[in-house]
């Protein structure tokens, strides 16, 4: 196998598969990435043996001379930093020895890498008989920036650690929750379909990486078991898909909460920011204390340190004292997109519901704690 390509073009492919691939590897060949030239395109490839991601490029009219089409596997991390600490405008030509190596050449330098067989390589998973859908890269991406923060991470019930992607009642909905928290985003979607999936939270981070803020469509396929994400025919991510009962998100939203405070997105967020300067390290906690028209959120840590951030804002209920992790409003005030952002609470003991003004598609629901 030859192929001559430059620096530049090397490294975006590159760039995009070395999320997946872990520093620590169960098997010796997950380290490595599929490298095959076909058809005067180079494909590399990269899996964790849970989450694959496969790109393609077309190689400059010479650059793959006939009959040096061929396929190896080679070190990602090492191709990856080799590559981007040449310097630009770099050529570089790679070619696989006898010897089980791949030789990369370029100006005055020269690496040799260690390959493994192409063969040994994790497969790509074949889907049957999926379920397929079209959304544009743009609504994909706002969906997954109001929700994949909320995924739990190493959380014992492995359902939690994964976004439920449900379509059906004309909508797409996207669900995440870590057990103290939850967002919820959906989107107008017509589809005679029903079904939902979870999807692990390391596709769902590749895979907000790669889009992009244009029209252009993702096509997404899934079955029982793993679901494709085709973002063009250059870019393709796979995944296991996790084998659980998602929790009845809707059955967590609040029931008819009857305060509600409507403040500027901006001004709430540099408040909770100030304060939870001196709240307690590990816990992050706030209280909230309303009053007519009054928001006051304060902070205290053991150290015997206070914080008090005094907010003018719309509501004309009865006073309401009520703690939370401040760190998951700003969390949740981080995604809302409207000027102004809508808590809704029932009492100290329940949880808040904040929603964007003028939008009930995006919802976050934050469980209260005692401080």
């Amino acid at each position: 196998m030859f192929f001559e390509i430059s620096r530049k073009e090397l490294l975006i492919p590159l760039k995009m598969i070395i999320g997946v691939v872990e520093q620590r590897q169960t098997l010796p060949i997950l380290a490595n990435t599929l490298t095959y030239v076909k058809d005067n395109k180079l494909h590399l490839t990269a899996t964790d043996a849970d989450v694959e991601i496969a790109c393609s490029l077309p190689l400059e009219d010479g650059a793959v001379d006939i009959g040096n089409e061929g396929e190896t596997t080679i070190p990602a991390r090492k191709f990856f930093d080799i590559c981007k600490s040449l310097p630009e405008g770099a050529i570089i030509q790679v070619e696989t020895t006898e010897e089980n190596q791949a030789m990369l050449k370029t100006g005055k330098s020269k690496f040799k890498l260690q390959t493994l067989l192409a063969e040994d390589f994790p497969s790509t998973p074949q889907l049957t008989e999926p379920t397929e859908f079209e959304i544009s890269q743009q609504e994909l991406k706002n969906l997954l920036s109001k929700t994949a923060f909320c995924i739990a991470v190493n959380d014992v019930r492995y359902y939690l650690t994964g976004l439920l992607l449900e379509i059906g009642d004309g909508k797409i909905s996207l669900v995440a929750t870590d057990g103290h928290r939850m967002a919820v985003a959906q989107h107008q979607f017509e589809s005679e379909q029903e079904a939902s999936v979870i999807i692990p939270r390391k596709a769902v981070l590749e895979l907000s990486k790669m889009l992009t803020d244009d029209d252009s469509n993702v096509k997404v396929t899934f079955d029982e078991n793993h679901i494709r994400f085709e973002l063009n025919e250059a870019l393709v991510i796979t995944s296991k898909l996790i084998d659980g009962q998602f929790p009845d998100w809707q059955g967590v939203l609040p029931a008819n909460p009857n305060k509600i405070v409507i403040g500027e997105t901006a001004l709430l967020k540099h408040s909770l920011t100030r304060a939870s300067i001196l709240s307690n390290e590990k816990y992050k906690g706030v209280r909230l204390t309303l009053t007519p028209n009054v928001l006051t959120i304060s902070a205290k840590n053991a150290y015997q340190e206070e914080a008090e951030e005094i907010v003018e804002v719309e509501y004309e209920g009865e006073e309401l004292e009520i703690g939370f992790n401040g760190t998951y409003i700003l969390d949740a005030l981080n995604v809302v997109s409207t000027k102004m952002a809508q808590f809704a609470l029932s009492d100290s003991n329940s949880s808040c519901l904040i929603t964007e003004e003028d939008n009930e598609d995006c919802k976050f629901v934050i469980m209260p704690m005692r401080l």
